[in-house]
């Protein structure tokens, strides 16, 4: 009910419905609030004018509101405002829409103190929902309808609430009531009362009652029954469709609405209520998708909470991991760095340690050789002059030797090339490459035939993943693994040779560089149960003839030649008739199964590949590899029908003539891909039929067994 309330209150006041009338516009608005909000108009704007002059009219002109004038206040039975040309002398309310709202007045004094002044001219009212401009007649607001059955609803809603009595001219949050006047019929707090009710001048003689006590006055009012606007004393009865409102007998004999077409006002009452009914189940429906899609958009709010909590995680996650990788970098880089370092002091210290050793010996060969040539006695220097020059030389040249150049600079000649990577670290960003959704299998595009199943799948429609390729996976038929049977960019497969009579569950996923999407939902295909082929143009000889859509052969030699059926059989029971169409001759058609790559121009059975029943017209034989066994009388002439039953669960094939079984079982233990074949030649036409149900012969004797 709280979610109705807006619905209940005046777009003007903010408040609920008082006296509310019902605009051409179908919005409502209070009595008192529709008096305050009305404007008059200079002549040159009024509607009638503009019409006059040829302008546009308002969109409500064909409701002939140029018949409209002001409603006199006189008739109001509230105070006078000095003809809209003076300030009101009350307390005023500014409403939610920003229209000053003035409380109502005490009633007027009598006819013979204050005589009604004359209405203004071309006074015009505003809807505050729609903004359209409504001129009014000599009536005024009289000249609106009361909306009574909205006053009943607010008064039931408003017995309905639990909560304290409000004040309804609070601005904000609305304080408790703490008494209610009977005549205006407004609940006051204490502040808004002495403010907007001052118990002075004409609001003295108000009625000030409990709050509690104005609600029972209120639930306890008679309802008014709803008069007609034109004729106040006549009563609705009839309804106009035309107008689409109801009117009085009065209307219906001298008003505008004469020559109207009217109908009951209980029948349509009861009409509109029900199409009222039905409009509001197709509203409940979308209401009940609104409240579900808001339960979806909350669970989205909490999902993305989540995920955004989870994504900072492993984005935080994943910068340290690139921090961690740089620091290691950094003290492997600093080791080097390090090592350099050492490198180059050793060098130097060595170099240090080997120069103040030669310098040493250096000093003191030369002090030795001054302290020779103090000496006077000259054979004893001449004895070792020449040793010392020699050794002078040599030492001499020993430091020219480059022995006075350092060995090592004092520059590291190392530099750390960090343009790359400072340059992806600029390019680090997101990119939209994440693990596809899971897709979706249209169920109106995925179909089987036969032996065959149709996919098709699509992303989700708010996906903007990117996909490479998709996974199409089925079962086996029997309730077992799922394996792949297609790998690809296309959103549609045909899946050939299952199993028929079988049930199988397919699934899909997608895939791109980052992943594999989960599964989609599990879709179960029924295959056929009997199977309908035809014969197959692409694997019979070049000599053999089709017709009739590929059902119908012959051949255009006199050699036998093979056309085997489309489908092939790896499991199951199935049934298929061939009816003689032309038989000249005497000729010895084969009838059987065979594989795929079957001798296509010797009679069937002749190979391995084949197993047959080959049959003229007075007895059959069976043949596989050239071996012939179990002849049996009876052959076929023209109209004839040859019946081959391939039981894969058994493992056995059995024919039969014009419905007779023909011999015993022809061959036991078959096991793998099996298709339909036939081989004839210019003598013999057939007819292939299909999709048929097992033979009663077989019938019974399985049910035998």
């Amino acid at each position: 009910m709280e979610e109705m309330e807006e619905e209940l209150k005046c777009p003007v006041c903010g408040s609920f419905y008082r006296e509310p009338i019902i605009l051409p516009c179908s919005h409502n608005l209070c009595q008192a609030c529709a008096r305050n909000i009305l404007v008059q108009t200079p002549d040159s704007e009024s509607p009638q004018s503009r019409r006059a002059s040829g302008s546009a009219v308002s969109d409500y002109d064909y409701l002939d509101l140029d018949k409209m004038s002001l409603y006199s206040e006189a008739d109001s039975g509230y105070g006078s405002y000095g003809g809209f040309a003076s300030a009101p002398t009350t307390p005023c309310q500014k409403s939610p829409n920003g229209v000053r709202v003035f409380p109502p007045a005490a009633p007027p004094p009598p006819a013979s103190l204050a005589p009604p002044p004359p209405p203004p001219r071309n006074a015009c009212l505003t809807c505050p929902q729609c903004h359209r401009s409504l001129v009014l007649d000599e009536r005024g607001l009289r000249g609106f309808p009361r909306n009574r059955l909205l006053e009943g609803v607010i008064d039931r809603y408003q017995q309905g609430r639990a909560a304290a009595l409000r004040c309804q001219l609070c601005e904000k949050a609305p304080k408790e009531a703490a008494v209610m006047c009977e005549q205006c019929d407004v609940f006051y707090c204490e502040p808004c009362r002495l403010r907007c009710h001052p118990p002075r001048g004409p609001l003295a003689k108000h009625r000030l009652v409990p709050p509690a006590q104005g609600r029972v006055s209120r639930r306890l009012s008679p309802r008014k029954i709803s008069t007609c606007t034109d004729h106040e004393l006549e009563n609705h009865s009839m309804y106009c469709v035309q107008c689409k409102s109801p009117v009085c007998y009065q209307c219906l004999e001298e008003g505008k609405h004469s020559s109207h077409e009217v109908k009951a006002l209980g029948a349509m009452w009861k009409l509109h209520k029900s199409q009222l009914s039905q409009a509001l189940n197709g509203l409940s429906d979308r209401a009940k998708e609104a409240k579900e899609f808001l339960v979806q958009l909350r669970n989205m709010v909490q999902q993305i909470q989540e995920n955004s909590v989870e994504f900072e995680a492993c984005l935080v996650a994943q910068c340290d991991a690139l921090i961690d990788a740089l620091n290691r970098r950094k003290a492997q880089l600093l080791s080097r760095v390090n090592k350099e370092h050492e490198h180059k002091l050793k060098v130097v210290r060595d170099q240090i340690s080997h120069c103040t050793v030669k310098l040493r010996q250096t000093t003191g060969l030369m002090e030795y050789c001054l302290e020779v040539i103090k000496e006077n006695d000259p054979s004893g220097f001449l004895q070792i002059s020449d040793a010392l020059i020699r050794r002078v030389h040599l030492t001499e040249d020993q430091w020219g030797k480059g022995t006075l150049t350092p060995r090592m600079t004092t520059d590291f000649d190392l530099n750390l090339d960090n343009g790359p990577l400072l340059q992806s670290i600029h390019q680090l960003d997101f990119v939209q490459m994440k693990v596809p959704a899971p897709p979706i299998l249209q169920l109106e595009e995925c179909c089987t035939h036969n032996n065959s199943a149709t996919l098709s799948w699509k992303q989700p429609p708010l996906s903007t993943v990117q996909v490479e390729g998709y996974i199409l996976e089925l079962d086996d038929g029997n309730g077992g693994q799922f394996r792949e049977v297609y790998v690809g960019k296309e959103t549609m497969c045909t899946v050939d040779g299952l199993h028929f009579n079988s049930t199988y569950s397919a699934r899909v996923k997608a895939f791109n560089k980052t992943g594999v999407s989960p599964y989609s939902k599990t879709l179960v295909l029924q295959t056929s149960e009997v199977a309908w082929f035809s014969f197959d143009p692409a694997s019979a000889h070049a000599d053999i003839i089709f017709s009739n859509d590929n059902l119908t052969v012959t051949c255009n030699s006199y050699d036998d030649r093979v056309v085997l059926g489309k489908t092939g059989f790896s499991k199951g029971l199935h049934y298929w008739e061939l009816s003689i169409d032309r038989y000249d001759n005497h000729p010895d058609p084969a009838f059987g199964v065979a594989r795929i790559d079957v001798l296509k121009d010797a009679m069937l059975g002749k190979d391995d590949k084949a197993w047959a029943m080959y049959v003229d017209n007075n007895r059959s034989w069976f043949m596989h590899n050239n071996s012939h066994t179990n002849r049996t009388e009876g052959g076929i002439t023209k109209g004839a029908t040859v019946g081959v039953l391939l039981d894969l669960t058994r493992r056995t094939l059995t024919f039969s003539i014009n419905e007779d079984q023909q011999g015993p079982v022809a061959f036991e233990n078959l096991e793998g891909l099996f298709f339909p074949a036939v081989s004839l030649n210019r003598n013999v036409q057939v007819t292939l039929h299909t999709g048929l149900p097992v033979p009663e012969f077989y019938a019974s004797r399985s049910a035998m067994q």
